[in-house]
């Protein structure tokens, strides 16, 4: 399997923390948020990190390591999808996408094992958001999933009536032949700056793509915004990753 990191992003809602780094290099607990995936990213053979903004400044970072980079030139006008899609033709195998500003277990990847396309939901995922925010902002900031046995039925968009029980983790793993589905029905879409979950949803409407979901309860965090940074502090003290 080939890993694909997205760190492309200027990690705006941050501000000050990122003002002459990317997002993933803000510490955590005195900890770059990246550094939490280092055994993650070891169980891969290819590693390829794509970025954007203050992409020296991370070149730098992983300079000993055997990671490859890919540059997001239009960083600024694209969102993830077309991040993904820059890595293209150096895909030939099945694939795991992670976002860059998380921070979970590493013994996840052993979810991502079977030959499928997959992708882990978390359980337990409001007593982690209330963490983050207030009742409110979660119904606002969290996005809806549904699924039907273990199948995803759509993701993303607001939530409109009671939270669900699931929510995305950043995390995806695709098979080869799905990812060229899913390379053709991007250019077909042509829309740059559609961000990732609709951009999957759109899949599933349309019956261009089968995605089954394991639910977990491994610890998982994202880091947005201060609060969410502050609580990731007191939480990665008590916490061995």
């Amino acid at each position: 399997m080939i890993l694909i990191i997205l760190a492309s992003g200027t990690g705006n809602r941050l501000k000050i923390k990122t003002k002459k780094i990317p997002k993933c290099l803000v510490k955590v607990n005195n900890k770059p948020i990246i550094d939490y995936m280092n055994k993650f990213i070891n169980r891969f053979n290819k590693v390829f990190i794509v970025v954007g903004y203050k992409a020296n400044t991370l070149k730098k970072f992983f300079k000993n390591r055997k990671i490859k980079f890919v540059y997001n030139k239009n960083y600024n006008s694209t969102n993830m999808v077309h991040s993904i899609f820059c890595a293209s033709k150096y895909i030939n195998d099945d694939i795991v996408i992670s976002y860059s500003d998380i921070i979970f277990d590493n013994s996840i990847f052993k979810l991502l094992k079977k030959k499928k396309t997959l992708m882990p939901i978390k359980k337990d995922w409001v007593k982690v958001w209330k963490k983050r925010m207030g009742y409110k902002n979660i119904k606002n900031d969290a996005e809806n999933l549904v699924i039907k046995g273990n199948k995803l039925i759509s993701i993303g968009g607001k939530i409109s009536g009671v939270l669900p029980k699931y929510q995305f983790m950043g995390l995806i793993k695709i098979i080869y032949k799905d990812f060229l589905k899913m390379k053709k029905f991007y250019i077909k879409l042509n829309k740059k700056k559609i961000d990732f979950t609709s951009f999957i949803n759109h899949m599933l409407l349309n019956k261009a793509l089968s995605i089954d979901c394991v639910k977990t309860n491994r610890f998982w965090y994202e880091i947005d915004t201060y609060k969410d940074l502050n609580s990731a502090n007191k939480i990665l003290k008590k916490i061995n990753l």
